[in-house]
């Protein structure tokens, strides 16, 4: 998990800062590190391949299940010779599993439970996982100087949380050199296929990765076709043959005419309708509304003022608030709220009052100091099993932000679950709800809620549900922002940052909210300064 909310390529980390750049990832100490630059420098691990020739199981495949490490894989193996997925399955449907010694039967369910989750994943990566590959592959490709146009296609285009694999498509005038030079620029595991115009493969980190050679003139109806979703395609094809028209990957035909192809707005053009964000394309009513003149204006890239949710090292984060304070004034950001863990997160080193008040202190003296970035003070606050807080009010009601969150008894019902939350909705000291569902994306699903009811009860006590731009999370799905935003629920986007590089984590949730068509009046971070802080002083 450390590794895949890192945001960045470790390799480009170890040639910046070695073995010390290594340790600063969550989680990673002196021994993986060395086990991490030793594979960088010989591509394999020799206490990792000797394991696997003693224990030869599939320890990627069985990774996948929430709570089977290195040593649960090795006692299952010694004792069950469980190898794989299907294995474990096994063992545990038999009964099995809860008979080893320090097992037991909820470990068993457990397990179960898991499998049936890493199923539905599918082998799919998170977004923010491969996207780093993703534009380090596509600068590549463009320092060749042999192509005029290279672009990501597919579901990385659309920013779907997940990604099964990376389409680029690209126009040369040279496609043999370009594809030569693709492979001696990408390190490989597997070649799935050489053409003229066409190489696919399964890069060393797993992932497979087409690189397609587009001719110039039809570049857009391509882009637009390999772009997707199959949904919104077909529902497109279907409208154009409606108009009396043809639309493939190679253009729109009016017979055997050919009359949009080089560009997307072209293509959209040509059908009656303005240009359709790839991020909304997943027929959801994009293209009944961009027919009606009704797309909104989603949400710009570059429209986020601050980042309402940041840990330090004052609780689980890896940096100092200055530090953080730093990092985001150099990303562009005006502000930033200090969201550090309450004390019954006792793990992470949470705060009670008496340390809050220190920090609060701290952050003072900090804005003093500091110039171009405000410093707000914050708190990421449990909530407790009966919706009671962690966190007495009259401390809250010195803080600028207050968020809650669940971060325990993740398996209520539906109805206690939802009241819990919306019971601490209803402390006036409350502005937002971090990570709503609590989901982890491949590792956790959402607990259960009465979604709809949350979003009622946000309408109606003026708190924002936040929109997680973590790659673990991104919490809200892209379904609930757009419920939200129907609703006139506003809506913050945070990277949940617990290290300065975790703040370009922002760009996920700005797309996750674009997916669920938020516009820039509907997310809070948008707001300059002195707005955000008559909004939430108007909401205390």
């Amino acid at each position: 998990m450390a590794l895949e909310s890192l945001g960045e390529d470790v390799e480009t980390l170890h040639k910046r800062e070695g073995m010390k750049g290594l340790e600063t990832i969550p989680g990673v100490g002196k021994g993986i590190a060395e086990k991490i630059e030793e594979y960088l420098k010989t591509g394999e691990v020799k206490e990792y391949e000797k394991m696997r020739k003693d224990m030869p199981v599939n320890m990627d495949e069985l990774g996948l299940v929430e709570g089977v490490g290195p040593k649960m894989m090795r006692d299952l193996w010694k004792y069950l010779k469980v190898k794989d997925l299907k294995t474990l399955e096994a063992a545990a449907k038999a009964g099995k599993i809860q008979k080893l010694p320090g097992f037991g039967l909820k470990t068993e369910q457990n397990i179960l439970h898991g499998i049936e989750f890493a199923k539905k994943s599918g082998g799919r990566w998170l977004l923010g996982t491969i996207y780093p590959y993703m534009e380090e592959i596509v600068a590549t490709l463009k320092d060749s100087k042999l192509l005029k146009e290279a672009v990501a296609a597919g579901s990385i285009r659309r920013m779907k949380e997940t990604i099964g694999d990376v389409d680029i498509l690209v126009t040369t005038k040279k496609p043999k050199e370009i594809i030569e030079y693709f492979l001696s620029r990408v390190k490989y595991s597997k070649l799935w296929g050489k053409g003229p115009t066409k190489v696919s493969l399964r890069t060393l980190q797993g992932f497979d990765i087409d690189v397609r050679v587009l001719d110039e003139e039809v570049f857009g109806a391509g882009l637009q076709y390999f772009t997707g979703s199959k949904e919104h395609n077909v529902k497109l094809r279907t409208h154009a043959i409606q108009k009396g028209y043809k639309l493939s990957e190679y253009g729109l035909f009016k017979g055997k005419k050919r009359i949009a192809c080089k560009t997307e707005e072209e293509v959209y053009k040509a059908l009656g309708m303005p240009y359709i964000e790839p991020e909304m394309r997943e027929d959801a009513g994009e293209i009944e509304a961009a027919l009606a003149g009704n797309l909104p204006n989603v949400l710009p890239y570059d429209s986020l003022r601050g980042d309402l949710q940041i840990q330090t090292d004052w609780s689980d984060g890896n940096n100092s608030i200055e530090e953080m304070a730093r990092e985001a004034r150099a990303q562009g950001l005006e502000y930033i709220a200090i969201t550090d863990h309450t004390r019954d997160l006792a793990m992470t080193g949470g705060s009670d009052e008496k340390k809050l008040l220190r920090q609060m202190a701290a952050i003072d003296k900090l804005n003093k100091k500091l110039s171009g970035i405000r410093i707000l003070k914050g708190a990421e606050v449990n909530i407790r099993r009966d919706g009671t807080l962690d966190v007495a009010n009259g401390v809250l009601a010195k803080l600028d932000v207050v968020g809650v969150s669940v971060h325990s008894l993740f398996k209520m019902t539906q109805k206690d679950m939802t009241e819990r939350i919306m019971r601490a909705m209803k402390n006036p000291h409350v502005d937002i709800v971090f990570h709503p569902t609590g989901r982890l994306i491949h590792k956790r699903e959402p607990y259960a809620l009465d979604m709809d009811a949350l979003i009622g009860e946000a309408k109606k006590t003026g708190v924002v549900l936040e929109v997680n731009a973590s790659p673990l999370r991104l919490d809200l799905k892209d379904t609930d922002i757009k419920k939200a935003v129907d609703a006139g629920v506003k809506l913050v986007i945070d990277s949940d940052s617990h290290k300065k590089e975790h703040i370009k984590f922002l760009k996920f949730g700005i797309a996750q909210a674009r997916r669920g068509w938020a516009e820039k009046k509907d997310i809070l971070n948008t707001l300059p300064l002195g707005q955000l802080l008559d909004f939430l002083r108007a909401k205390g």
